[in-house]
């Protein structure tokens, strides 16, 4: 019997990489949901510490979530030191449709079976 929750995931998945949007490594994900879904503000060292990795690797992360416009760096303007992670509206678009993708894949999969939604893989 297949675990529900895995089955909703891969379905969601499956559709994410159906779609085109570019490719998040889980790392990109866990921080765009950080930022997106937690108070702030967000530092690199305070994301960094959060999902214990090192500050480069959230640096490497902004880059290319930068790059697509989906998180910003925001200097801090009463300590110039400072850099802030800030959230963009592409960003927000961007995971706005993973969630409708999300809760579309939860209510299809209670009412149909995973062969008649095309999901049935092949080894």
């Amino acid at each position: 019997m297949p675990n529900q929750a895995l089955t909703n995931w891969m379905s969601t998945l499956i559709n994410y990489v159906r779609s085109g949007q570019p490719d998040l490594t889980n790392r990109q994900m866990a921080l765009m949901l950080l930022v997106y879904e937690t108070p702030g503000p967000h530092t690199v060292r305070g994301l960094a510490n959060i999902l214990g990795v090192s500050k480069p690797v959230i640096t490497r992360a902004l880059n290319t979530l930068g790059a697509l416009g989906y998180l910003r760096r925001v200097r801090d303007e009463t300590d110039r030191r400072n850099v802030f992670v800030a959230k963009t509206s592409t960003g927000q678009e961007f995971l706005d449709g993973f969630q409708r993708n999300l809760e579309q894949d939860s209510g299809s999969t209670r009412s149909r079976p995973a062969k008649e939604r095309g999901l049935i893989l092949q080894h």
